[in-house]
């Protein structure tokens, strides 16, 4: 019994019927984590793109340093650090947040280089169209820039969102309780592996599934000359 369920193991289609509603509270974590952490690549990801645009080479060099670190470290070896280093300069965050933490931040470098490759896309009578007709820097990527860019990146951004679900089982490591979490414990205590990391890899084909079919709805959806913010 775990969580007030008990679960039935005399036949495989009872036993995953009955350790489902365990799964169930691995997946609302696991989707919660895949949230935040996308949430942070995206709001990360768009600063390092837009420092790395900078005229001066004081601000691009080391923000490019940083966007090489996260992009060409392991997930893993981020993780550990944020879990186990930063405690002893008196730095401790709940394990759920530093799980999210690590996945935005490793996938704020991979973010980084489709905002920039979508607004090096954009052509260059565009900027200078906007210069024309006076408009200040944040106006010009606001009312111009972004708007068309966006129609490009959200391919590139929908393929981080799918990788970044599959590897939230990694946060396990730092127990944080997510589906492979739980599958493990379920199976510690039944001695019968094979059923829930079964049922955990079919409800990550069913998300993953579910989540390109969204990402091609949005895109054929989506203006090609772009959108309007307001």
């Amino acid at each position: 019994m775990m969580y007030g369920f008990a679960w039935d193991t005399s036949t495989p289609l009872a036993y995953a019927i009955s350790i489902l509603p365990i799964l169930g509270i691995g997946l609302i974590v696991t989707l919660e984590a895949t949230v935040c952490g996308f949430a942070i690549a995206m709001g990360v990801g768009l600063v390092f793109a837009l420092l790395r645009r900078a005229k001066s080479r004081l601000i691009t060099w080391p923000v490019g340093l940083i966007v090489e670190f996260l992009r060409d470290t392991p997930l893993l070896i981020q993780l550990f650090f944020l879990f186990y280093v930063l405690p002893q300069f008196g730095i401790v965050l709940p394990a759920f947040l530093t799980g999210a933490l690590a996945l935005g931040l490793q996938y704020s470098a991979y973010t980084s280089e489709v905002y920039r490759a979508g607004l090096e896309a954009i052509g260059r009578g565009q900027w200078e169209a906007a210069t024309a007709l006076n408009l200040t820097r944040a106006q010009t990527y606001r009312d111009v820039v972004i708007p068309q860019a966006i129609p490009r990146i959200v391919p590139a951004l929908g393929n981080y969102l799918v990788s970044m679900l599959k590897d939230t089982p990694v946060l396990s490591v730092i127990t944080v309780v997510d589906m492979l979490n739980l599958a493990n414990l379920i199976g510690d205590r039944t001695f019968e592996y094979l059923v829930p990391l079964s049922l955990v890899g079919l409800i990550f084909l069913i998300l993953t599934l579910g989540c390109s079919a969204l990402i091609h709805v949005i895109e054929r959806v989506l203006p090609k000359r772009g959108i309007a913010l307001r």
